[in-house]
């Protein structure tokens, strides 16, 4: 892994989980666990509704601190109940982490490469809707990071657990002086709980 992430990995501090939030999150442990423990693919899709910001965040976190426990087998996903766009802020704030991005297409829903590591293919970054082709069709957790993706989805096909893992939209931060501020903040926090389930994994 890239010397800047894995010192990012290793500076958050999992004991600031609150305790109803360690509630939250056992179900996707339970769920990795449970696919580690019979020798199965892990797939994990990350569903908001624009797959613009916190659904990323959950993919892209969720694939190198998997890589940075060596739990293999594993590969995540992010989607929207409707296409829009990678929000560049976005972008920005993962490479002040240490992932290496490169923007591939410069179109109205560009498409990125992030590497967290020299060795491994890299997460391919866009923006789509959470059934599309290039995302799994079934034995997959559907973790939803947005409330009104939770309301809007009742039933998500192909789905073997639904775990909803919501997270305030740093959105609303936009144009703002808060606003590169509250966007790490968001990116620390969905990383420090994924730290955590992938901690507890044996």
């Amino acid at each position: 892994m890239y010397p800047e992430l894995i010192n990012t990995i290793e500076s958050l501090n999992t004991s600031t989980i609150k305790i109803e939030r360690l509630t939250v999150l056992q179900p996707l442990i339970d769920f990795i666990q449970q696919k580690v423990d019979t020798n199965k693919p892990i797939r994990l899709n990350f569903i908001c509704t624009h797959n613009s910001r916190r659904s990323h965040l959950g993919q892209i976190w969720a694939q190198a601190i998997a890589h940075y426990f060596e739990i293999e087998n594993l590969n995540s996903y992010s989607g929207g109940t409707e296409e829009t766009a990678l929000f560049p802020k976005i972008d920005e704030t993962l490479q002040q982490c240490g992932f290496k991005i490169e923007k591939l297409t410069d179109t109205s829903n560009p498409i990125y490469s992030i590497k967290y590591t020299e060795n491994e293919p890299p997460i391919i970054g866009f923006s789509k809707v959470f059934d599309t082709a290039f995302n799994p069709q079934s034995e997959f957790a559907a973790i939803l990071t947005c409330s009104s993706a939770d309301e809007g989805c009742p039933f998500i096909a192909g789905a073997e657990r639904r775990i909803p893992l919501t997270y305030k939209d740093p959105k609303q931060f936009d144009h703002t002086s808060l606003q590169n501020e509250k966007y790490m903040e968001r990116c620390l926090e969905i990383a420090t709980e994924l730290k955590y389930v992938f901690s507890e994994i044996n």
